[in-house]
């Protein structure tokens, strides 16, 4: 059975490392430089913190929600209060990571509070690191000096605030590196692009929207082993649409196609594309086109 660590408090962390506590909210961790013995096997963490690590060495398999996490050497790796990841760690491994790690109360009543919901690679259903190239990981390591540099500083009136600011800055620019993965991984999300046309009409091609219902976009994301934020955030920067604009229109496209080229009934229509009931297909095309289906069927005629 995995070894279970509660990650409560930033004490609690310090201490399962060995890490000297300069603050009660947050801390900067350089796991090279940890006084505890290295964790071995299978071990998990349950977060009731935030958490940044630059890893600059692979510790092993991680599994994050369920589901394995894409990281590597050179890749910033984020976690949230509430999720629980679990690492299969590598025989012998040796901890190598710079991390950034700050309770939710540090930031309560601060702007970053109010807006932390916007960095989206702290999403339990974002399962895709941050790659960073050299010059990248020059500026988290700066940030990360900024923030030790305060922590070194006698907690006054200013301390909350400039810690806080520094955290900002440092989110600010891990949006960077995550909306920059768009350009660099064009030719890799263009092949994503492709794949999820081809199997959003093979969805409706080979019946599954008949047995299992109107298509989802956490469907076709786990199909492209993508967390739904990112294949969505992908998709909306390729195309100008988001997944579920997608699907709607391809839903409605279809129904056209049905309703003008075939004699099935409303409800059979309703029933291959996916609805459990004719009235919220009624309603889902009339939103989407103007008319009903059957006000459509008969002024095409």
């Amino acid at each position: 059975m995995a070894e279970i660590i509660k990650l409560d408090s930033i004490d609690a962390y310090n201490k399962a490392y060995g890490i000297e506590t300069r603050h009660p909210l947050v801390t900067i961790a350089d796991l090279s430089k940890s006084a505890a013995a290295p964790l071995q096997g299978e071990v998990t963490y349950r977060y009731g913190v935030y958490a940044l690590f630059l890893k600059q060495t692979h510790c092993g398999d991680i599994t994050y929600g369920r589901m394995p996490y894409d990281y590597q050497e050179g890749t910033v790796t984020s976690f949230a209060p509430g999720q629980v990841i679990t690492v299969h760690h590598e025989p012998g491994y040796k901890p190598k990571a710079l991390g950034l790690l700050f309770h939710p109360d540090l930031i309560k009543g601060t702007d970053l509070g109010r807006t932390i919901n916007q960095y989206r690679f702290f999403s339990y259903n974002s399962r895709e690191a941050l790659h960073l190239s050299e010059d990248e990981k020059a500026i988290y390591q700066d940030c990360l000096d900024k923030i030790s540099q305060e922590l070194d500083h006698p907690i006054d009136s200013h301390t909350k605030k400039l810690i806080c600011r520094n955290i900002e800055l440092l989110l600010d620019y891990c949006m960077r590196f995550y909306e920059r993965q768009f350009v660099t991984r064009h030719d890799a999300d263009q092949g994503i692009l492709g794949k999820f046309e081809s199997l959003l009409n093979d969805y409706f091609e080979e019946g599954n929207a008949r047995r299992e219902g109107l298509p989802s976009v956490k469907h076709f994301a786990e199909q492209c082993f993508l967390s739904p934020n990112y294949f969505g955030d992908l998709i909306k920067k390729e195309t100008g649409r988001s997944p579920q604009e997608y699907i709607q229109s391809k839903i409605i496209d279809l129904a056209k196609e049905d309703l003008l080229g075939t004699d099935k009934t409303i409800s059979e229509i309703s029933y291959d594309l996916g609805f459990a009931y004719s009235q919220h297909f009624n309603r889902y095309f009339k939103r989407n086109v103007g008319k009903s289906p059957s006000e459509f069927r008969k002024t095409a005629i």
